[in-house]
């Protein structure tokens, strides 16, 4: 069993966290805010010990999960010199978020240069996934360090797949995203559509799920589609962060994203319009919010 460090708990760090301990590993957390992690601490006793700084976390760990909300914050969290001071050669840096190519880049370059290795593995999945062990990992980074973190990750994964060297993955994500993002835009527009067209919103639904654009996305979303008092997987902020990763990235490289550019452009209306703290799939409601006129 591998002693681990898990660095942010959100939704999907908190679940993550629980998922690692409660397969055998050791597990020390760290969260900006204290009190978070020593709540997770109490609700897993002996299994889960919270930590007061991210270097305590990591001191003496083999695998650092990190998921933090985005690169800068990953950076800063993972290049502090009093994290960097305490990674020894043995220990593996995974970051699970979607930080963007040029930090994981910036990070492989930078925790290489302490001995320790670092692993860029994204993952596609929300909180139920994380519960059920079933999220996909996009790893890239040494083949070695990935099947050295392999055990840690597959308690919450059901595959990890090698993309590349770090940065690869980061850049599945977002062609990942791209579609999820794109597809969430859709049904929102679609049942629009059809409400207005006087079809009610759970019969609209209904029709999408028996459909051939029935995807998984379709099925595991349909209550946050149907009732706004569903708890929030992704907020409309964070899809709002991603597409501008997607959209930026896009124009690096010379990929085109005029369909991405639409969905960002409608996505950044509905958080100035105030819904940026709700689910993804309030972007349905957010449509017929008369300020996005």
């Amino acid at each position: 069993m591998a002693e681990v460090a898990v660095l942010g708990l959100g939704r999907m760090g908190s679940a993550m966290a629980r998922r690692v301990a409660a397969a055998g590993h050791t597990v020390t957390v760290w969260n900006r805010t204290v009190s978070v992690a020593e709540s997770l601490a109490e609700s897993a006793p002996g299994r889960v010990v919270a930590a007061t700084t991210a270097a305590e976390a990591v001191r003496g760990s083999g695998i650092v999960l990190s998921m933090l909300a985005d690169g800068d914050i990953t950076c800063a969290v993972l290049l502090d010199t009093d994290v960097t001071s305490v990674l020894r050669s043995a220990t593996v840096v995974v970051d699970l978020a979607t930080s963007g190519v040029a930090a994981a880049e910036r990070l492989a370059a930078a925790i290489g240069a302490t001995g320790a290795t670092f692993v860029d593995a994204p993952v596609s999945g929300s909180v139920p996934a994380v519960e059920a062990g079933t999220l996909l990992v996009m790893a890239s980074g040494p083949s070695a360090a990935i099947d050295e973190a392999s055990d840690v990750l597959g308690s919450f994964a059901r595959k990890i797949l090698r993309v590349g060297d770090a940065g690869a993955g980061q850049a599945m994500k977002l062609a990942v995203n791209l579609v999820v993002h794109g597809l969430n835009a859709s049904i929102s527009e679609s049942l629009v559509l059809a409400e207005n067209a006087g079809i009610t919103r759970e019969d609209a639904y209904d029709v999408l799920q028996e459909s051939v654009v029935g995807a998984p996305f379709v099925h595991y979303k349909r209550s946050a589609f149907l009732d706004p008092a569903t708890p929030v997987a992704m907020s409309l902020e964070l899809v709002l962060k991603d597409l501008r990763l997607i959209t930026g990235y896009g124009d690096e490289i010379n990929a085109p994203t005029s369909v991405t550019d639409a969905v960002r452009d409608a996505v950044q209306a509905a958080v100035t319009a105030g819904h940026g703290s709700e689910d993804m799939a309030a972007l349905s409601r957010a449509l017929g919010d008369p300020r996005l006129s």
